[in-house]
């Protein structure tokens, strides 16, 4: 009987272990998520101009960030790509030619720039 309760100890503290290693993680990834999508906001308000022609939830020239994010998370596209004019629109095919005035401003942005981009737009996915 002993037995039996020394394993079913071990096995909680064990379990219990695991967990808090977990929250540690999930803590960690979270802030930085956090500071990506900061950084996304900050390129995509002033270098990147974005906010001229995107606006959070509605169309103004383009289409809303949320509506981008939307289509692309449901879709398995990839924002990136398109930012770097390797994969065709998948958003709004008509306002292809407007866009593509600005993939001289994406191109030259670095992958590490283009991920946070990326990450806070898709914040405002569905």
């Amino acid at each position: 009987m002993k037995f039996f309760i020394f394993i079913f100890f071990t096995i909680t503290l064990y379990n219990c272990g695991n967990k808090a290693e977990t929250n540690s993680t999930e803590k960690n990834t979270q802030i930085v998520d956090a500071d990506l999508t900061l950084k996304g906001k900050d390129l995509f308000e002033g270098k990147g101009t974005c906010i001229a022609c995107h606006k959070p939830t509605s169309k103004v020239i383009g289409p809303s960030i949320k509506e981008i994010a939307t289509i692309y998370k449901k879709s398995n596209g990839n924002i990136i790509a398109f930012l770097k004019e390797e994969s065709e629109p998948i958003v709004d095919k008509n306002q292809y030619e407007v866009m593509k005035t600005n993939f001289s401003i994406t191109k030259k942005m670095s992958e590490e720039e283009l991920k946070a981009l990326e990450a806070y737009m898709l914040s405002f996915a569905d």
